[in-house]
């Protein structure tokens, strides 16, 4: 059998350090790895080659002898140090089940799935909070055979597949890939006896009326985790969490930024010169009034504490920014034209107050 070079099969230089040598290998075996490249006997014959290259450059000893001797300073038989055996579960364990990982994966096989459904809710509902029932389509327990899964209630045997450990392996080379068990789903048991409601899972499909409790202050994106509302678990195994995701509608009159609300009234040309209070609309039950001043400029933007959205973390209410337009009638009475007229006479020409840039800060404010 020719030489090899481990270096090569890696792709690294002589001189790689242990974190290159493991980002390498990682690489490689992600790359070529059976799972992805289901019967391609090239791939596979890689990916035994990368995880002997990583065995061999992994542990100090074994590099120090193949630096020095090659293959054949490797060939005394020497076990393969732990920290290797660590760094292959530490690369492909989340990923494929090598090592500890296929006891963790029988452990959380037989849980139900976690689902997300979205809600959504208008921007007044948002303010005070609602309550709505939702429909979710998820698994629950088998009332026909009480989530045993078994036709007369007995207990599940053992998987003749797996012999009760949820995993079955694949061997390469030295290195071992465990997988969940097809026959038993992971689970190391199955039922002799199947319930012939659910087929032996103790769960069935079925649309399930929710209530949802959601909070005053909520935002689109906001989430609501409702523990053990998932799907219900394989033979009476624990339920997964269900997800509400939020959207908040638009509202024709407000806009919301954070907790502020902004909105707007309108004042006559007489209001806005003379002053007076005007109703502004609001979210909740309760009325607000503005004080509009003399000589009021449209889009002047007022503020009233308190009336904006509430906070979910219990901070202070946002408030409610109210800005002014100034309404100039389109069309007028006889009477209008003429006082009109006579103002017009002891009317000086208007200027601008403060220039174009204080008329965008305004305009900032309001959609900022």
């Amino acid at each position: 059998m020719p030489e090899r070079d481990f270096y090569q099969i890696l792709g690294i230089a002589r001189a790689a350090s242990k974190d290159e040598i493991k980002r390498a290998y990682r690489v490689a075996a992600l790359k070529y790895h059976p799972d992805r490249n289901p019967g391609d006997a090239d791939s596979e014959e890689r990916f035994k080659e990368a995880a002997e290259a990583y065995s061999v450059l992994g542990d100090d000893e074994k590099r120090s002898m193949y630096d020095r001797f090659g293959e054949a300073g490797l060939r005394g038989g020497q076990p393969l140090n732990a920290d290797v055996f660590a760094d292959f579960s530490d690369i492909l364990g989340d990923m494929f089940g090598f090592g500890g990982g296929g006891r963790s994966q029988r452990a959380r096989s037989g849980r139900g799935a976690s689902l997300r459904v979205e809600l959504h809710i208008d921007l007044v509902e948002a303010v005070a909070g609602v309550a709505r029932e939702i429909i979710v389509r998820r698994h629950v327990a088998c009332d026909i055979c009480d989530a045993s899964g078994s036709q007369n209630g007995g207990p599940p045997a053992v998987c003749e597949r797996c012999g009760g450990s949820g995993a079955v392996q694949q061997r390469y080379g030295f290195l071992a890939i465990a997988r969940p068990c097809g026959a038993c789903s992971g689970s190391g048991r199955t039922v002799t006896d199947p319930c012939p409601t659910c087929r032996g899972e103790g769960r069935v499909s079925e649309n399930s009326k929710l209530s949802v409790r959601v909070p005053a202050g909520v935002d689109t994106g906001s989430r609501l985790l409702l523990r053990g509302e998932g799907a219900a678990g394989l033979r009476g195994a624990a339920a997964g969490d269900l997800e509400v995701l939020i959207g908040v509608r638009e509202h024709p009159m407000f806009v919301r930024r954070g907790v502020d609300l902004f909105t707007r009234v309108a004042v006559s040309f007489p209001q806005a010169a003379l002053g007076g209070t005007v109703d502004v609309p609001t979210l909740d039950d309760h009325a607000a009034t503005l004080e509009i001043p003399a000589g009021v400029q449209g889009g002047e933007v007022f503020e009233i504490r308190g009336r904006g959205m509430p906070s979910l973390n219990g901070g202070r209410r946002g408030a409610l920014r109210v800005a002014v337009q100034v309404v100039t009638p389109s069309r007028l009475s006889s009477e209008q034209r003429a006082l009109l007229e006579q103002l017009r006479e002891v009317t000086e020409e208007p200027a601008l107050d403060g220039g174009i840039e204080s008329w965008w800060d305004r305009l900032r404010n309001l959609v900022g």
